[in-house]
Order: structure tokens, then C-alpha cells, then sequence
């Protein structure tokens, strides 16, 4: 059974920085790209950035370029996301997402096989 499991979520003031970590279980996941989506209350469910397990190209939607930094560490099963200059948009909920080589589309939701259940960002004025 595939399992996602986020940390490292919190209360952090405008200007400051966080990691998420996302632990991946349950199945070897090369040929799968995992990452992580975010949803503002009200608002649909957004791509942030996905890392590619086996090469470890890395993609990101335009709001994270030159803050977030995606990584990944294959030994652990662990896939990171270091978050800087955090501004009060980007809180929501972080999502770490997987998705099969062949099925997924960069960015949509519905196309990512696994999911884990959030984790909670807030970033205050």
C-alpha cells in the first residue's frame, strides 16, 4: 500500500522559510515524479513543483521559481521542499503528490496516482 506522508508544516511570519518533507512507502517509484500541490481555502488544488525520482529533473510553477527548492533523497524514500522569502499567499494546505511516468500531466491534479493527507502552511503579516 502506497503511503505519503507529509511533515513539517507550521505558523511562520512573511519573509521566513520552511521545509516539508514528504515520506514516500509502498512501492519502488522509479518512472514516478513526486512533489507537491497546494490548496488555499477556496480555491482549487495548484501544482507547486515535482522532482523526477529516477533522473531528478526538477519543475516548478512560476509563484515558486527562485524561492522553493525540490529535492529528493532515494535511499530515505523522502522528498523535500524547501520554502524562502514565504509570503502570506502562500498559505494553504501542501500536499505531497505522486505520479506514473506515461500518466501524469505536469500540474494537474487528477492525473497524480497517490496522495498524501496535507500539511497545514500559514504564513502571518
Amino acid at each position: 500500500q502506497v503511503q505519503l506522508i507529509e511533515s513539517g508544516g507550521g505558523l511562520v511570519q512573511a519573509g521566513g522559510s520552511l521545509t516539508l518533507s514528504c515520506a514516500a512507502s509502498g512501492r519502488t517509484f522509479s518512472g514516478y515524479a513526486l512533489g507537491w500541490f497546494r490548496q488555499a481555502p477556496g480555491k482549487e488544488r495548484e501544482f507547486v513543483a515535482h522532482i523526477k525520482w529516477t533522473t531528478g529533473t526538477a519543475y516548478y510553477f512560476e509563484s515558486a521559481k527562485g524561492r522553493f527548492t525540490i529535492s529528493r533523497d532515494n535511499a530515505k524514500k523522502l522528498v523535500y521542499l524547501q520554502m524562502n522569502r514565504l509570503k502570506p499567499d502562500d498559505t494553504a494546505v501542501y500536499y505531497c503528490a505522486a505520479g506514473q511516468a506515461g500518466t501524469y500531466i505536469t500540474g494537474i491534479p487528477g492525473t497524480y496516482d497517490y496522495w498524501g493527507p496535507g500539511t497545514q502552511v500559514t504564513v502571518s503579516s
